[in-house]
């Protein structure tokens, strides 16, 4: 039981020290001024019903206080619950920005519903605008009036392709609070920000929420033809972007948010089990490898705890408490960024042994034909 406890506390020390510094929370846009001339910008949202949050995200967005020309493209993806019409009601309502509503119908062999949308966007926003940049954001993403400006002005003042941020989840509900901060973390250790950011690093994501991307980048990265069948769209467009010689930057944000509510915990199941086994390229040695570890750093530190006071035996529970401790310290920047209470950290295991079952379940699904499913549509591995 000893050396459980001590590879345990050993392999927090290394994610401690060794990974990025991914627990740290102070990443936000880099240093940026206003250009002398503000480019052109197209504004690409991606809908499918989602009419509940578009009166709290649309009209952010024809809000945008910005100095240089911007339209806004939603593409209504096959929406039964008038999604389209709602967005040009609020958009006569409100005004704003330009607003086109288009629909491209039923994604085309090898798209995902989502990159088929873009491609859609994408393309009627060259017709229309020839945009110099590209800023990509779901339909449950409130933006606040300057945020476009500082996006822009901080791609043209680091020279970066892509600036990415990660939306600020909503966390109101029990389950919310328990989960979603967790998958913020968790996502920080897989792709610690600041090896995404560093120039020349094989790192590479970005948040899906809240992409900007240079028109020139994209065309030379073949995006997203290039990537049409990526499930998880975010982390597969960085690297194609890295991989032809763009840069890339991926922050925390302070003012862009998710409006999309999980109250119950069937919900926040769905986001996580319909890409989690895609991440893992749907590799049964990566799953395993993947439940191994999340048992040996996040399971095992409480239970060598209890184990070795129940047991009489000092050194187990002293390298399970460590490691727990350890663990706990990690956790509390994310905690706090989310203003959550510091005694959420302790049940990080707990969060832990929830996301292992929803990855086994994401690749039970999988073999089943029902993997990455997500508002009616299934899609096979590619």
């Amino acid at each position: 039981m000893e050396w459980i406890g001590a590879g345990s506390l050993l392999a927090w020390v290394w994610l401690l020290l060794g990974q990025g510094f991914f627990w740290r929370t102070d990443l936000r846009l880099p240093e940026r001024r206003d250009p002398e001339r503000w480019p052109s910008v197209a504004v690409v949202v991606p809908a499918r019903d989602e009419a509940a949050v578009l009166p709290d995200s649309l009209p952010s967005l024809l809000g945008q206080k910005y100095p240089g020309r911007a339209e806004v493209f939603l593409v209504d993806d096959g929406s039964t619950d008038g999604t389209g019409a709602l967005a040009r009601e609020l958009a006569a309502a409100r005004g704003g920005l330009p607003l086109t509503v288009s629909s491209p119908g039923e994604p085309g062999p090898g798209w995902t519903g989502k990159l088929w949308a873009l491609r859609h966007g994408i393309a009627l926003a060259r017709e229309r605008t020839a945009p110099e940049y590209l800023l990509l954001t779901d339909a449950d993403i409130a933006h606040a009036p300057d945020s476009l400006r500082e996006l822009v002005a901080a791609a043209r003042s680091a020279g970066l392709d892509l600036v990415s941020q990660m939306a600020r989840l909503r966390v109101v509900t029990f389950w919310e609070r328990l989960i979603v901060p967790a998958f913020v973390y968790f996502f920080g250790q897989l792709y610690p920000f600041r090896w995404v950011n560093r120039p020349g690093a094989r790192t590479a994501a970005a948040a899906g929420g809240c992409v900007l991307l240079r028109r020139e980048a994209a065309e030379r990265a073949g995006v997203p033809e290039a990537i049409r069948h990526a499930v998880i769209d975010d982390v597969t467009l960085a690297r194609a972007v890295k991989r032809s010689g763009g840069t890339v930057w991926l922050g925390l944000a302070d003012r862009v948010d998710s409006v999309r509510p999980y109250p119950r915990p069937a919900e926040l199941w769905r986001m996580v089990s319909r890409s989690a086994y895609a991440q893992l390229r749907h590799q049964p040695l990566l799953l395993l490898g993947t439940v191994l570890g999340l048992a040996l750093v996040y399971l095992a530190p409480p239970v060598a705890l209890v184990a070795g006071l129940a047991a009489g035996r000092t050194a187990v529970a002293v390298l399970g408490g460590a490691a727990w401790a350890v663990m706990c310290g990690t956790y509390l920047p994310m905690l706090r960024y989310y203003g959550q209470r510091p005694w959420w950290a302790p049940l990080l295991p707990f969060t832990a042994l929830l996301y292992l079952l929803m990855t086994v379940d994401s690749a039970v699904r999988h073999y089943r034909g029902r993997g990455a499913a997500w508002k009616g549509r299934t899609y096979p591995a590619p």
